[in-house]
């Protein structure tokens, strides 16, 4: 698939290609690869739909991405399919298909599967017992990290040009970064979660991950759009995000970070510094002023930690006969006893950090920061492991991501380069509040200079 979503859009609206040829091939590479475990389903209807979808474009039906093969994570209900969340337990086929698949549907994309996550989204990796794991198409014996690990995996590998993933600290932006793609974490009620109304309770998000910016955008035009029922509501943008791939970003102000929010340990491994200033010199050779500076997260954790546990035990409840492990277990525990008693407080405190960490943006338009601590882990690192050790280790994997997730507000990943062993390294663009459009339009000049998207496993 050496074409990305845009242009498998395009080549379908020309009649060069069939839909039947684009997710045929999709399934072949799946079937080729599946020793990576990107994939926990494979739809074999999608060749049935893509027929149909041929027959609408030999009509004259125009779409933004009829025809297309897309992925969807198995956190996202597909009707006539269980959503596990890669927990055992007596699941039920989903009745109707969740916001996130309607509207992809809608758009008259071809969904061929769903990915490979972890126990309930929990783990910068993406492996359970249940469901085994996803593996890093850049080197199978590491992760593509998590908890969109199988949808990173999918498009780096080429099986599928775009992929749907979530980000509740980080999901979305750490498998981009370990996979070397663009992974874009929207503004809160940016995209639906429906039936979920407060994901996580506020800290989850659905997004795209893609190999270039403009598939990216292209994907959360799609997405992008609130339910009525909702608890957050955004809703469009004023224009859509793909025009901003197309548009100058001007000259603005970034502030290069290396700053973890208090509590959190995480030493930054020299490669992934390196990459990071080396991104904030290309940035200066684009006109931007670049400068040091940090934003003042002050006690950010204590409105992650209720909203995460919360939801894990919520998630959890809502699960017919449910057999997690014993770490999942643990995380629900805390969330039903300690996180349920502290969780109207991590509400209450949400306009108090905003405005605090939201003093960055008087003198900055965007901050620059690693988007992982650690090159991506070994498949299998926490095998074994009890929570506070694997929570502890993944912590100082990936201290940078969370903090967006509890504000609220924007980031995106961008590939930053290689370690010398040859995997690859991110760079995460962190905005203000409901300014994805900034940061989609800086990453997008900065993919014409770096031209990751030439760079494939």
């Amino acid at each position: 698939m050496e074409l990305g979503l845009a242009g498998q859009a395009d080549a379908l609206r020309k009649g060069e290609v069939s839909s039947v040829e684009l997710v045929e091939a999709s399934l072949e590479s799946i079937g080729r690869q599946e020793s990576l475990g990107a994939f926990r389903v494979v739809r074999e209807a999608a060749v049935e739909e893509a027929r149909e979808a041929d027959k609408r474009l030999a009509e004259r039906e125009r779409l933004p991405l009829l025809g297309v093969p897309v992925a969807i994570k198995d956190d996202t209900d597909i009707a006539g399919e269980t959503t596990p969340f890669a927990v055992a337990g007596d699941h039920r086929p989903a009745e109707r298909d969740g916001e996130v698949v309607r509207k992809l549907r809608a758009a008259g994309a071809i969904i061929v599967g769903k990915t490979t996550t972890c126990e309930i989204g929990l783990w910068p990796f993406s492996e359970s017992p249940e469901y085994g794991a996803a593996r890093n198409p850049w080197n199978p014996e590491y992760t593509p990290g998590g908890s969109s690990g199988g949808s990173a995996a999918a498009v780096a590998a080429g099986m599928v040009a775009g992929a749907v993933g979530s980000d509740g600290a980080g999901s979305i932006r750490i498998p981009a970064a370990w996979t070397g793609l663009v992974g874009i974490k929207p503004q809160r009620g940016r995209v639906s979660g429906f039936p979920h109304t407060d994901p996580f309770n506020g800290i989850t998000v659905w997004g795209p991950l893609a190999r270039s910016v403009k598939d990216a955008a292209l994907m959360l035009d799609v997405l992008s759009g609130s339910h009525p029922e909702d608890v957050y509501q955004v809703g469009r943008p004023v224009l859509p995000f793909v025009d901003a791939t197309r548009r100058e970003p001007g000259r603005l102000r970034i502030a290069v970070s290396y700053r973890t929010a208090f509590g959190v340990s995480g030493k930054l491994d020299p490669e992934i510094r390196e990459a990071v200033e080396r991104t904030a010199r290309r940035l200066t050779e684009l006109g931007h002023k670049v400068f040091p500076a940090d934003p003042d997260y002050g006690l950010v954790g204590l409105g992650l930690v209720p909203r995460g546990t919360v939801g894990v035990a919520e998630w959890l409840d809502s699960m017919p006969n449910p057999r997690p492990e014993a770490r999942t277990e643990v995380e629900a525990r805390i969330g039903r006893t300690l996180g349920k008693r502290l969780l109207p407080l991590a509400r209450k405190m949400d306009p108090y950090l905003r405005k605090k960490v939201g003093r960055i943006f008087r003198y900055a338009d965007v901050v620059l920061t690693p988007t992982t601590a650690q090159p991506p882990l070994k498949v299998g690192a926490f095998d074994g492991a009890g929570y506070q050790k694997t929570q502890s280790g993944v912590a100082a994997a990936c201290p940078y991501a969370w903090t967006w997730n509890v504000l609220g507000w924007p980031g995106v990943n961008v590939p930053a380069g290689f370690t010398g062993n040859g995997l690859p390294i991110g760079a995460q663009l962190l905005g203000h509040d409901s300014d994805e459009a900034t940061l989609i339009s800086l990453a997008a000049q900065l993919e014409v200079v770096e031209r990751w998207t030439e760079r494939r496993p």
